[in-house]
């Protein structure tokens, strides 16, 4: 897989059934918030959910 760059990897899992994913524009802040704390970041970013 080291072969494919991030973007054909992220591409690739949004398209799949069980993934959603978030895009923050840039200079956009987001904050997640999980029972392990906080973090908070700044676009341009996408963050992608695995549900599956």
């Amino acid at each position: 897989m080291e072969q494919y760059s991030t973007v054909e990897l992220s591409n690739e899992l949004v398209e799949r059934e069980g993934i959603s994913h978030i895009k923050v524009e840039p200079y956009e802040k987001v904050t997640l918030t999980t029972g392990q704390g906080e973090r908070e970041f700044t676009g341009p970013v996408i963050i992608i959910i695995n549900q599956d």
